[in-house]
C-alpha cells in the first residue's frame, strides 16, 4: 500500500455537532444534505446514482473501496454524492476485474472524502435527530465560517435538483428495431433500468426534465416511463404535467421512487420528507397483491401520503414497506397505471422486484 497523508477533517452538522476524521488525501469542502446507507455491497452504484445529488454520504459497512471500481458498473456518467464519510476507505483493491481504485475514481471526479469517522455514532445521531445539511472539510480550524457556509445552503425540502442531472439533450439507448418502444422522462435516470428495459425488448428515447407530453408523443412510443432522481418532487410541475398528461391518455406509464411521487402528485396525492428516510438494500416491501415479501433496494428521503393514497378512489395501494407501513407500490384503477418507492433494477441486487419490469412490458403489449 502507498503512503498516503492522511490530515485532520470533520463533519459539521446544521444543529452544531461535530464529528471528526481524516482526509482521504485531498483538501477541501463540500455541503450537502447528510445521510446514510446501510447497503454491504453496491457503493460504485451509490455514488454514481443520481438520485444521491446533492447529499453527503454516510456509508455503515465499515470497509468501502476494498473492491475498486469499474466501468461498467457506473449508474450516470459521474460521482453524483457531494463527499463520502466512511469508517474504514481501502486505498488498494482486490478485485481482478476492477478498473481502478476507488482513490483513484475520487481523485478523477474530484470527491472530498473522509473516513476513520465513528460512523456508528454518527448514524445514530442522524437517525435520531434526522437527515440534516452538514459540510465534510479539511479546513478544522476556521469551523465559524464553515457555519456561516452552511447556513447559507439550501435545504432538501422544497429543492428541485432534477434539473441538475437530468440530459440536456434526448438520446436513445437499446436495439433501433426492438419490437417496443419507451419514451422515458429523464429526471435522474439510472442506467440500470435502461438496461432492464432494452434487456426486455424495448428501444428507449430519453427526453430530459422539462420535456413535454407533446415532445414524447411526437416519438409515437408504445409506453412511457418517469424514472429515479433527487430532491424534492413538488417543485418538478412540468413533470407532474407530463405524467397527468399521460394518464388522461390512458398510455402505459410505470414510474419508479421520484417518478412514482410524480405521478402520486398528478392524482392529488401529497408527498412529504421524512425524518431520515429509506437507503440501503435490504428494506422489507410486502406486495399486497400477491401476498409476498421482496427484499428491495431503496434510495429516498421522501415519501406519498398514505392518508391520500387511501382516500382516492382511483388509487390502490399494491405495496407497503413492512418498517414504517409507508407506501411502497401505487396502481390506478382505471388507467394503465403504476409505481413503485424502491428499485427493481438495483445492479449489485437484490433482484426481487426485477418482475415490475415484465409487468410493464405486459401492460404496453396488452393495452
Amino acid at each position: 500500500m502507498k503512503y498516503q497523508k492522511r490530515n485532520k477533517a470533520l463533519i459539521l452538522l446544521a444543529d452544531g455537532t461535530v464529528f471528526y476524521g481524516k482526509s482521504i488525501g485531498r483538501e477541501g469542502t463540500a455541503f450537502g444534505e447528510v445521510c446514510f446507507n446501510t447497503g454491504t455491497t453496491g457503493y460504485q452504484e451509490i455514488f454514481t446514482d443520481p438520485s444521491y445529488y446533492g447529499q453527503l454520504m454516510v456509508t455503515t459497512n465499515a470497509h468501502i473501496g476494498n473492491y475498486g471500481t469499474k466501468s461498467d458498473e457506473m449508474e450516470s456518467d459521474s460521482v453524483k454524492i457531494s463527499g463520502l464519510i466512511c469508517r474504514n476507505f481501502s486505498f488498494d483493491y482486490s478485485r481482478v476485474s476492477a478498473d481502478d481504485s476507488l482513490d483513484g475514481f475520487f481523485e478523477k471526479n474530484n470527491v472530498v472524502a473522509i473516513s476513520d469517522v465513528d460512523t456508528r455514532a454518527l448514524v445514530s445521531y442522524i437517525r435520531d435527530n434526522g437527515a440534516m445539511n452538514a459540510v465534510i472539510s479539511t479546513d478544522v480550524d476556521n469551523i465559524d465560517a464553515l457555519k456561516a457556509q452552511l447556513a447559507d445552503t439550501p435545504a432538501m425540502n422544497g429543492l428541485e435538483l432534477a434539473s441538475k442531472v437530468s440530459t440536456k439533450e434526448t438520446y436513445y439507448f437499446g436495439d433501433e428495431s426492438a419490437p417496443l418502444k419507451i419514451a422515458a422522462l429523464d429526471i435522474g435516470i439510472k442506467k440500470n433500468i435502461l438496461r432492464n428495459l432494452a434487456s426486455r425488448g424495448a428501444y428507449i428515447k430519453v427526453f430530459p426534465y422539462n420535456a413535454t407530453f407533446e415532445d414524447m408523443k411526437a416519438w409515437n412510443p408504445d409506453g412511457y416511463f418517469l424514472s429515479n432522481g433527487p430532491g424534492d418532487p413538488e417543485p418538478l410541475v412540468e413533470a407532474q404535467a407530463v405524467a397527468k398528461e399521460i394518464i388522461d391518455n390512458n398510455h402505459p406509464l410505470f414510474g419508479i421512487c421520484l417518478g412514482h411521487q410524480v405521478i402520486a402528485i398528478a392524482n392529488g396525492i401529497s408527498t412529504y420528507k421524512m425524518h431520515n428516510g429509506h437507503r440501503g438494500i435490504n428494506h422489507p416491501v410486502k406486495n399486497l397483491l400477491t401476498g409476498k415479501g421482496e427484499i428491495t433496494s431503496q434510495n429516498h428521503g421522501f415519501a406519498i401520503s398514505r392518508e391520500d393514497a387511501e382516500a382516492h378512489e382511483d388509487i390502490e395501494i399494491t405495496h407497503v414497506h413492512l418498517n414504517d407501513h409507508t407506501v411502497a407500490g401505487i396502481k390506478m384503477k382505471t388507467k394503465n397505471c403504476f409505481s413503485v418507492q424502491y428499485h427493481p433494477e438495483a445492479s449489485p441486487g437484490p433482484h426481487d422486484s426485477s418482475y415490475l419490469f415484465d409487468e410493464f412490458i405486459e401492460n404496453i403489449k396488452n393495452k
